[in-house]
């Protein structure tokens, strides 16, 4: 291909320590047995490892039917979990975070071998969800209380705030983490008393199944939750008829399908979708950090990130030096398929995810980009890894400028100043996250500020914004509705209801008082509360 850097430029190969797990070591009968019990399911799908194609497992496929079963286990459920005590259900979530820390190897090599990538990225799942225990178990009374508020009339009007679970909340995970995105955010679900029922993507759904299997030995009931795997056009819209909230993360295509369906409904609905998310290097970064936390921007997970890094807008005056750094460190990049540490980046997921990155590199270079690094597939590491590749002199018509790739490819643009950077990174249709980098942090809040993303980085690509659990996380324009995370992501799984109790006083003429007069008391006293700047 025309601008591949050649075999001298191949990123090497991480080596296989000795005595390290395989896949029929990890995924063996009585695993599957275990994890599958209890899960509706009348026919039988596969799941794959895309380090070698081979089939992992067997696993049940649900029909309609079959999720018309599940939600009705889950109603069943709910009711008697929604009377169980917020601190007790809080208990479950903190010895769920225990016993994840505890067994990690398990579900560490569950993840690389659903989903190809390498295992310091997998583990950032379990630090994610760990964390979102932590979060809720610790903090979810306090979300959940009744709270009080100034009633219409103050001392007479007495109001209370109640949060009441909505139900079985329906959700629909990706495969790209699968345990992060399955049980991540099922959690502040159950710990505000919703059951769950979950459509994993088939091929990562073995790490969801383990999360579910871990969390009932923390003490969930497990007909609470309750998986259901199959065919996305067919189990997908099932789960979304019959929640009575839905959650979904993926395509920003499909996730406006779910919006439409869950509003004929009148049901809520979270979404996080696409993005095409911009890293801006100013004329004043650290430009070896600079270049460093790019790797870990763009290059996490194979690229296969929702937040992760596909535009840098780097300020003309550093543009070379910071290029030379960040292709540098990009070229040294391992490239491995071991279960233990020690690649730097894995596999893409399949194929579809390889002809994608393969059809956006080949038509940018076609049309004039160079390939300054990367730009080739590995079929002799696995088949569907591609190496870490950076693009330079991509422009507008070119896909890879506008559209997500999904992959392990990042396009550079240079710029003039910081306000060129930030009208390039607003540019697009998608909101998601953005990572802006300056020694200067006062400067890098202010520009941050100016970016149209639901959250932003300062000198960090993604891990910063998203592990800060007391803050949203979610996306704007066509990357998303609601958030995950601090309030918005466990009061979203609740319906707020005001009682307000009336006392001494009716909320009509009293005390003798003829309309005329009435009206005339209530207006002195609407002047007075403003006044005494009562709210």
């Amino acid at each position: 291909m025309t601008g591949a850097t050649g075999t001298p430029g191949l990123n090497p190969v991480a080596p296989t320590p000795e005595g390290v797990r395989t896949a029929a070591d990890v995924v063996t009968p009585e695993l599957v047995a275990q994890l599958t019990k209890g899960v509706a399911g009348s026919g039988s799908t596969a799941v794959h490892t895309p380090f070698t194609g081979e089939k992992l497992a067997d696993l049940p496929e649900a029909t309609p039917e079959d999720v018309h079963k599940a939600f009705e286990q889950a109603r069943a459920a709910q009711v008697v979990w929604a009377q169980v005590p917020v601190r007790q259900r809080a208990a479950v979530l903190l010895r769920f975070h225990d016993l994840l820390l505890e067994r990690q190897a398990e579900v560490l090599d569950l993840i690389q071998l659903e989903t190809g990538k390498a295992r310091l990225h997998a583990h950032e799942e379990v630090q994610a969800v760990a964390v979102a225990a932590r979060h809720y178990g610790r903090g979810a009374a306090a979300y959940l209380r009744p709270k009080r508020h100034t009633g219409a009339i103050p001392t007479l009007t007495r109001v209370t705030e109640l949060r009441h679970p909505r139900g079985v909340v329906g959700q629909i995970v990706p495969w790209n983490y699968p345990l992060e995105l399955s049980v991540g955010d099922a959690l502040p679900a159950f710990v505000a008393g919703n059951a769950v029922v979950m459509k994993p993507d088939t091929e990562s759904a073995l790490t969801a199944l383990w999360a579910r299997d871990l969390l009932i030995e923390a003490g969930l009931p497990a007909e609470a939750f309750q998986v259901v795997i199959g065919a996305g056009p067919v189990v997908g819209p099932e789960v979304v008829r019959r929640g009575d909230y839905v959650s979904f993360t993926g395509s920003t295509r499909t996730g406006r399908e779910v919006a439409q369906s869950a509003a004929a409904r009148l049901v809520g609905v979270s979404l996080e979708l696409g993005g095409k998310n911009a890293m801006l290097v100013l004329d004043d970064a650290d430009l070896d950090k600079a270049a460093a936390g790019a790797v870990r921007a763009c290059f996490s997970s194979a690229g296969q990130l929702c937040i992760s890094i596909e535009r840098l807008y780097v300020h003309e005056s550093v543009a070379d030096a910071f290029l030379e750094r960040f292709a540098a460190r990009t070229r040294a990049m391992r490239l491995g398929t071991a279960l233990a540490y020690g690649a730097d980046m894995g596999s893409l997921a399949g194929e579809r995810q390889l002809e994608a990155v393969k059809r956006h590199v080949e038509e940018a270079v076609a049309k004039g980009a160079k390939i300054v690094a990367g730009g080739v597939a590995r079929p002799d590491i696995g088949p569907y890894f591609y190496e870490p590749t950076i693009l330079d002199g991509v422009e507008a018509p070119m896909a890879v400028c506008n559209e997500e790739t999904f992959g392990p490819v990042v396009s550079v643009y240079r710029v003039k100043d910081e306000d060129e950077a930030i009208l390039l990174a607003n540019a697009t249709p998608y909101g998601l996250n953005a990572s802006v980098w300056t020694k200067d942090g006062r400067r890098g809040r202010a520009v941050a500020a100016r970016l149209r993303t639901g959250t932003v980085n300062v000198n960090e690509g993604y891990a910063a914004a998203y592990g800060s659990v007391q803050s949203p996380m979610g996306g704007m324009k066509d990357s998303g509705l609601g958030r995950r995370h601090g309030s918005e992501g466990i009061l979203k799984y609740t319906e707020a209801q005001t009682v307000a109790h009336q006392r001494l006083l009716p909320m009509a003429p009293s005390l003798g008082m003829d309309d005329e007069k009435y009206a005339a008391f209530m207006s002195r006293s609407l002047r007075l509360m403003k006044a005494f700047r009562l709210r």
